[in-house]
């Protein structure tokens, strides 16, 4: 069993902020099982490796014996989250919503463990609540506390529209600890004032005020932005191990100590090592982003992948062959064929609008031609290799 300070140490080695100061470390010396909150807007279809960096955060404090209370936000998502916006989010209906729980929480289920789990939905709590509630819920936080953050204050100064809703989301995320009445929150960084709304709710509400630890935002394979399904610059946890490792190899050099750190489960003293490795140029870049690829895969498919996987991209890429084996996915029986569906149900691409904006940028190949049209005659598909983008087959048979 280890010590506080040993847990302390092992769950916060992707942590950057931790609030208040030395609050999360006299919590573990308690040495009883802490509720752990973590809410998340179903608002994509698919789970990021970006994504998974505060679920692993999760997970390490199960590991440690605390409870995991996982927060859907299945109403919060139809209000949309204004953190690091420019702009008012466009709102999701109820059945967008629930589209993407049914899709990605399987997904972050397995990344979770099963025992010391809760997962609740915060409709439980805010969709019965009348305008009595929400008025006494909005007496509780002023408009300057809420101008506190940045992308409310940037803007009011540029005269770009905030609407009442928008206020709103801080407040209903901090409804969900009193509701839940959570020990700790974490989240991106981007969630920080919102996770320190739900410590002021708390103290109004009589309880003991949540302590808040925040990780980083991976950055995405175009090395600029953070990693978003809406900007198509991220990596599945469900994609296969050769369309993982390859998109792995893909990031800028620049990225890796930040990769290695959030996406490959290094810790602090092998990311230091490596970052010196790379600077004093004792290792190649090249060399060091297969290590990073390799572990990338054998966290979500297993031990060795990692090695298969990098030997299937030398044969794509090195030797410019196709994969020994291409998986085989059964023709559908229609004629002709909405080939993003197809797509989508051999499992080559997360959903059927990524499937057609991928048709239209030129990334899909059949027997290594270039298709630009979404229906093609069923005899074209049978017995076909269609490719996606570089790394991902497949056999459509009949």
């Amino acid at each position: 069993m280890k010590t506080p300070a040993e847990q302390f140490e092992y769950i916060t080695r992707t942590v950057d902020v931790a609030l208040p100061e030395g609050e999360l470390l006299r919590q573990l010396e308690r040495e009883e099982p802490l509720r752990v909150k973590l809410g998340v807007d179903p608002t994509a279809p698919d789970v990021t490796l970006g994504w998974a960096v505060v679920f692993d955060l999760l997970r390490r404090f199960q590991e440690m014996g605390h409870v995991a209370v996982l927060i859907l936000g299945d109403f919060t998502a139809r209000v949309g989250d204004p953190s690091e916006k420019d702009s008012t989010r466009k709102r999701l209906t109820t059945d967008e919503v629930e589209g993407y729980v049914q899709a990605c929480l399987p997904t972050i289920k397995s990344l979770l463990l099963d025992e010391r789990l809760e997962i609740r939905r915060n409709s439980e709590w805010l969709a019965p609540m009348d305008m009595a509630d929400v008025l006494e819920l909005t007496a509780k936080v002023t408009v300057s506390r809420l101008m506190d953050r940045d992308d409310f204050s940037q803007r009011f100064e540029a005269n770009e529209p905030i609407s009442l809703i928008e206020f709103m989301y801080p407040i209903l995320q901090g409804t969900d600890s009193v509701a839940i009445n959570a020990d700790i929150e974490i989240g991106g960084n981007d969630q920080l004032l919102n996770l320190l709304m739900g410590r002021d709710l708390q103290d109004r509400a009589g309880q003991r005020p949540q302590s808040v630890a925040t990780v980083p935002l991976l950055v995405g394979t175009d090395g600029t932005k953070k990693m978003s399904q809406s900007l198509g610059n991220y990596i599945s946890v469900r994609a296969d191990a050769n369309d993982m490792f390859g998109k792995t190899m893909s990031i800028p050099d620049a990225l890796m100590p930040q990769w290695f750190r959030l996406a490959a489960g290094a810790t602090p003293s092998e990311v230091e090592s490596l970052t010196s490795s790379l600077e004093d140029g004792s290792i190649h870049p090249g060399e060091l982003k297969r290590d990073l690829a390799r572990r990338v895969v054998e966290i979500y498919h297993g031990n060795g992948t990692g090695a298969d996987a990098e030997a299937a991209f030398d044969r794509l890429f090195r030797e410019k062959q196709a994969p020994d084996e291409v998986p085989t996915a059964a023709l559908p029986d229609e004629d002709p064929v909405w080939l993003p569906k197809a797509l989508s149900e051999a499992n080559l691409v997360p959903s059927n609008g990524e499937a057609r904006r991928l048709i239209e940028q030129g990334a899909v190949k059949i027997d290594g031609e270039r298709i630009i049209e979404e229906s093609v005659a069923r005899s074209v598909l049978e017995d076909a290799t269609v490719q996606v983008g570089k790394r991902r087959f497949v056999k459509f048979v009949g």
